[in-house]
């Protein structure tokens, strides 16, 4: 069979899928982890301690930016991987049609009303007068070019899940390759500051999106645009809507809880403990979205599986899976616990938001090693249609378990309360998603196995 033939996930050894499959997601997501990195390091050494705090404030903007993304983009991904394996490759194209165009209407919408009313919707999520001005700068030029983001990885988890994960990971080494050459260029040399590094960001994704658009406009591709499947289909949106909203509550809590951290924050520690928390944050994330591209390696393979009726490759895929995540993240708590001012230095130079960030570091990932697994077995349920349940162990960590800590710990400990809060909901989540797993695992292993 070719090799960009998606029905070789229902064949070849589990172990080479999940290499073939993860290595490109994982440095597509180490690059786009990178991207957000190398773009918070220039606007630490090139704007200044309180643009880093600025660019925190603008998180939970970009969350529900992710979040109205990935309601349509992780959806479409998943359902297209089940339809091959279905063997239904025109229900697939129907799914591609569907999910460009509701990326444009989505980014329209999304980004159209958070303009209009930007400035209340910063002060809302923390802002002080001091860093309103970074953080506007910045999030005028993503929510205007929110549009080319959308499209972008929307379709590149398309692309993904179809068959052709090294072209996926080759759209994040475009579009990291060019901020990387952008974003110094504009903030050093023209002198542009946090706006440059936004415009920075959105001509990089551009050149990402013309790639990923070429790629199905392609007739070598396995899947690819059709006029007549242009169409929206009320069937296909609930169905992708359906599947996405685990990966969009999520982003949404994850947004409502980070404007309460950095609420809290500002009153227990002001300007640069937000900074603190942003460093804190792309940090973390840097291994998180390592395991997250091993999910996203799982995704077609469990989803493919899963439709085919083939339960024992997706049990051994689900093992593997865990297993590396857990392996990620462990080396995430020794590099956070051994050698947190290496890392907290390449943000800033400024020596209290170095002290701050160095010890948000050390608490933040206390439990590190079990966030691999948590991330795994969250996005396994979502992989094999169990939106529900994935949807519930999203939650579990951000309202059941982090936003109690948030509301009572920092009135006894203070700024360090804020910190000690996090680790607390990882373990206590982590617990909750294997209990969950045990339970559905014993109802998959009933299950008939089709060879």
């Amino acid at each position: 069979m070719k090799e960009n033939n998606p029905h070789i996930l229902g064949e070849a050894p589990i172990g080479k899928l999940l290499l073939q499959y993860s290595i490109p997601a994982i440095i597509g997501m180490t690059l786009t982890s990178l991207y957000n990195i190398i773009d918070s390091i220039f606007i630490g050494h090139g704007v200044g301690a309180l643009a880093i705090s600025g660019l925190a404030i603008t998180f939970p903007l970009m969350n529900l930016l992710i979040a109205f993304c990935t309601l349509v983009g992780v959806g479409g991904a998943t359902l297209s991987s089940i339809r091959l394996g279905q063997k239904d490759t025109q229900g697939a194209e129907h799914i591609l049609g569907n999910v460009t165009i509701l990326c444009i209407i989505n980014a329209v919408f999304y980004g159209g009303i958070a303009f209009i009313f930007l400035d209340d919707i910063l002060y809302f999520f923390g802002a002080s007068d001091a860093t309103l001005p970074y953080a506007r700068d910045f999030m005028q030029v993503i929510l205007l070019g929110s549009p080319i983001s959308y499209v972008m990885i929307g379709l590149n988890n398309i692309m993904r899940a179809t068959g052709y994960p090294k072209k996926a990971m080759l759209s994040s080494m475009l579009t990291v390759g060019c901020n990387i050459i952008l974003a110094p260029l504009f903030i050093f040399v023209f002198e542009w500051g946090i706006r440059g590094a936004a415009l920075a960001t959105i001509i990089s994704q551009f050149v990402g999106m013309i790639w990923v658009l070429h790629h199905f406009y392609s007739p070598q591709s396995y899947i690819r645009f059709k006029r007549a499947k242009m169409r929206l289909r009320k069937t296909i949106i609930l169905n992708i809507f359906s599947i996405g909203m685990s990966p969009f509550v999520m982003n949404v809590c994850a947004c409502c809880i980070v404007i309460f951290i950095n609420n809290r924050l500002l009153n227990y520690g002001g300007d640069l403990a937000i900074g603190a928390f942003g460093i804190l944050n792309r940090i973390q994330m840097l291994f998180v979205m390592i395991v997250m591209g091993i999910t996203m390696g799982m995704q077609p393979i469990t989803g493919y599986n899963y439709g085919a009726r083939h339960y024992d490759r997706v049990r051994r895929t689900l093992k593997l899976g865990i297993t590396a995540g857990t392996i990620i993240t462990t080396a995430g708590f020794l590099a956070g616990e051994l050698v947190p001012g290496v890392f907290v230095g390449m943000f800033t130079d400024n020596h209290e938001l170095t002290d701050q960030a160095t010890l948000a570091l050390r608490i933040g990932v206390a439990v590190f090693p079990v966030i691999g697994a948590q991330i795994v077995i969250t996005q396994f349920f979502q992989s094999i249609g169990k939106a529900v349940i994935s949807i519930f162990l999203s939650l579990s960590r951000q309202l059941l378990y982090l936003l109690p800590g948030l509301a009572f710990l920092p009135s006894v400990y203070g700024v360090k309360g804020v910190w000690l809060s996090m680790p607390i909901s990882d373990a206590l989540a982590f617990i909750t998603a294997v209990l969950m797993l045990i339970y559905h695992f014993k109802k998959i292993q009933k299950q008939p196995s089709v060879s």
